[in-house]
């Protein structure tokens, strides 16, 4: 194995996938020369025959067929394998890397990014914003984030988690739902308002947690539409099509418009939580936690409380 070029091996596993050179160049964004030249070269490296072209595309021999059952695991394990060394180098080298999600991180990350890189001499911290919690959820699976912020729950994917902030639960309505004028409701006020549901969550269990489902009583939460993002949300709950149940820190960062945020006085509380992998530097995470609760002054409520 020593003597193969991993290009000429995904070119190769991208032939048996599509059946065809034309096809595999396309996804691979080569010409149909340059993959038959990587194919070739395979095959003189391993000394065998990998696949017989036709007038309908491929075949596979029966050495291409063992290649191809096997070689796209070899292709994944050096991608995990350089995921993990990067990893190391960076903690070595004093990086911590976190995702952020802008609703759930925007009030504090730059503050305690800052604030990191000034405690700890050496320390490069970088943010990487995406859009979604399943976003952050994926580049702390992949390795390609040390921690990220997020409300939890998150389901079960194996993380590390410790909160920083607890949040109270908001109602968003439309202005002309017949709540908009009410100070707070309870969750039996809403008992008949079906909730919108943007495709952004981790698991079943927190789109459960976000539904505040079941209701006081074990009834269930009346479920809406299932939107693309939390835009598409707020246009629906503008437009009279449902409710939204979110953490009331999102007020702040979402324009009014035509919607009311009404607090709800017997939700449970949406948890913020600082959430790492096995291979983040236990010792910066440590003091990122500091850091976050510091910010939000999680530690002085609770120790009040």
């Amino acid at each position: 194995m020593s003597d193969i070029d991993l290009r000429h091996l995904r070119s190769f596993l991208i032939v048996a996938q599509e059946r065809s050179i034309t096809r595999a160049g396309m996804v691979l964004h080569l010409t149909q020369q340059a993959v038959s030249t990587h194919v070739r070269q395979l095959e003189r490296s391993l000394g065998v025959v990998l696949l017989v072209r036709t007038s309908r595309g491929v075949l596979l021999t029966a050495a291409g067929e063992e290649l191809a059952t096997a070689g796209a695991a070899v292709l994944d394990d050096v991608a995990h394998l350089a995921e993990r060394v990067r990893a190391v180098a960076g903690a070595q080298a004093g990086t911590l890397r976190l995702a952020c999600c802008p609703a759930a991180a925007s009030m504090f990350a730059v503050d305690v990014a800052d604030a990191l890189e000034a405690a700890v001499p050496g320390l490069r911290v970088t943010l990487n914003g995406v859009p979604t919690p399943r976003h952050e959820l994926e580049l702390l699976v992949d390795g390609r984030a040390d921690a990220a912020f997020m409300w939890l729950p998150i389901g079960g994917a194996g993380l590390h988690h410790a909160v920083v902030r607890s949040d109270p639960r908001a109602v968003v309505v439309s202005t002309r739902h017949p709540l908009a004028d009410r100070p707070t409701v309870t969750l039996a006020d809403l008992a008949d308002d079906p909730v919108l549901r943007p495709d952004v969550l981790t698991s079943s269990e927190a789109e459960r947690f976000w539904l505040a489902d079941p209701r006081p009583g074990g009834s269930p939460a009346p479920r809406g539409l299932i939107v693309p993002s939390v835009e598409d949300c707020l246009l629906e709950v503008g437009r009279g099509r449902g409710i939204w149940l979110a953490p009331q820190p999102l007020r702040a960062l979402i324009p009014v418009g035509n919607l009311c945020w009404i607090p709800i006085s017997d939700a449970e509380r949406f948890d913020l939580a600082v959430v790492w992998n096995d291979r983040a530097p236990q010792s910066l995470i440590t003091r990122l936690i500091a850091e976050v609760r510091n910010a939000t002054g999680h530690d002085r409520r609770y120790h009040a409380a």
